[in-house]
């Protein structure tokens, strides 16, 4: 629930008794971003290293694959020393489809075509099989959102 229908323009917080003694920085920020937390629920910064390191992947990869998505708008980029990735859009919007087809490029069927210069019968069969499923993966994987995917 919300505790109030307006912004919150200030906040103190007074530590008292032996709490007061001690160090607060880091209850300081724990309460900060207790207040926040409701309020940049879809913001989730993630650093390059700790997606990589989590993954077992190495860092150079996946700079390669975080670029095209951010490209492609489908990841944000945010600079500096605290910086990161983050999703652009909400999770609802984001389809496997969109992610595949940022890193790799758009699904197309492409048939296995025979070594001679004119087109023949089978070639413009294996052709059609092949678009057909193509568009099959795109529609299945536009079905699937990345919200789908995070829930637990």
């Amino acid at each position: 629930g919300q505790l109030t229908d307006t912004t919150i323009k200030k906040v103190t917080i007074v530590y008292e008794g032996e709490v007061a003694q001690l160090k607060t920085k880091a209850l300081t920020a724990a309460a900060i971003a207790g207040l926040l937390r409701p309020a940049l629920q879809d913001v989730n910064v993630v650093s390059a290293p700790t997606i990589a390191k989590e993954r077992g992947i190495p860092e150079r990869f996946l700079l390669k694959v975080l670029k095209p998505l951010v490209s492609e708008g489908v990841l944000k980029s945010i600079k500096g020393p605290n910086g990161g990735y983050r999703m652009s859009k909400k999770a609802e919007d984001v389809s496997l489809l969109d992610i595949v087809q940022a890193v790799d490029g758009p699904i197309r069927g492409q048939a296995p075509l025979s070594e001679e210069n004119k087109k023949n019968p089978l070639d413009t069969k294996l052709q059609a099989v092949c678009n057909a499923s193509a568009e099959a993966l795109k529609a299945a994987l536009k079905k699937v959102k990345v919200a789908e995917l995070s829930k637990r």
